[in-house]
C-alpha cells in the first residue's frame, strides 16, 4: 500500500497534539509505519524558521508578507526532505498542519492576498496535497482557554487578537465546506477519547477506498 498524507488541523488548542499521538500509536498497532511531523519545524531548518515565526519580540515584528515567505521556506523544505521520501516508502505521515493553515492564518487571519498564497502553497508543495485532513473543530476562547493553562506560554501567533482567530476559525469552516471530500470536521470539544473513536472510524473507511484505489 502506498504512503499517506494524514494532516491534523484547527485553530490554537484544539487537541491536534494529543491526537496525532493517540492515532499514531492505533495505527503503529495495526502494523502501518507511520512518520509524526509538523509545520512549522519539522525539519532541522524548519526549527530555526519555528523559532523566528512563534518567539515573541516586541522590538523585532515579523512583517506580514514576511511571515506567509518564512512558512513557505519552511513547508519547501519540509516536503523535500520528510514528506515526499518518507510517502515514497509506504509510510502514513500524520502532519500537525500544512497548506490549510496557510489559507486560514495568513489569507482570512491576515487578510493576504488568496492568489498569493495559493501560488506560494504550490510551489513549496510542488502539488502535494493531503489524503485527508482531520480539522478538530472548536472555539476560538474554548481554544485559546486550553493554551492559557500551558505552562509554557502563548507564542507570537497565539497571542494575536480574538477577533484574527475568530476569522482564521471561519477560514477553516470556508475551506471544509469548499473540500468536503479531503477535509473532514469533527468536534473537538468532545472527549479526547471520543474524537480518537471518530477518527479511527474516518480512517478505517478511508484505507479501504484507498486499497481500492491501488488495486485498480
Amino acid at each position: 500500500m502506498g504512503g499517506r498524507l494524514i494532516v491534523f488541523e484547527g485553530v490554537e488548542g484544539c487537541g491536534k497534539t494529543s491526537q496525532i499521538q493517540l492515532c499514531c500509536q492505533w495505527l503503529q498497532s495495526l502494523g502501518i509505519s507511520v512518520v509524526v511531523t509538523r509545520e512549522p519545524g519539522g525539519t532541522e531548518l524548519g526549527l530555526d524558521l519555528r523559532r523566528l515565526l512563534l518567539e515573541k519580540s516586541e522590538n523585532k515584528p515579523v512583517a506580514e508578507v514576511t511571515e506567509l515567505l518564512l512558512y513557505a521556506a519552511d513547508r519547501a523544505q519540509h516536503v523535500e526532505q520528510e514528506l515526499k521520501p518518507n510517502l515514497a516508502l509506504g509510510k502514513y505521515v500524520l502532519c500537525d498542519r500544512y497548506t490549510d493553515s496557510t489559507i486560514a492564518y495568513q489569507g482570512y487571519g491576515r487578510g493576504l492576498n488568496m492568489n498569493l498564497i495559493n501560488q506560494l502553497n504550490y510551489i513549496a508543495t510542488g502539488g502535494l496535497e493531503s489524503d485527508l485532513t482531520i480539522w478538530l473543530d472548536v472555539d476560538v476562547e474554548v481554544g485559546l482557554a486550553r493554551k492559557l493553562g500551558d505552562a509554557a506560554g502563548l507564542d507570537r501567533i497565539e497571542q494575536e487578537t480574538i477577533a484574527f482567530h475568530q476569522r482564521v476559525q471561519q477560514g477553516y469552516a470556508q475551506l471544509a465546506a469548499s473540500y468536503p471530500s479531503r477535509i473532514v470536521r469533527l468536534d473537538g470539544t468532545l472527549s479526547k477519547e471520543a474524537v480518537q473513536q471518530q477518527i479511527q472510524e474516518i480512517l478505517r473507511d478511508r484505507r479501504q477506498s484507498w486499497s481500492l484505489d491501488i488495486s485498480q
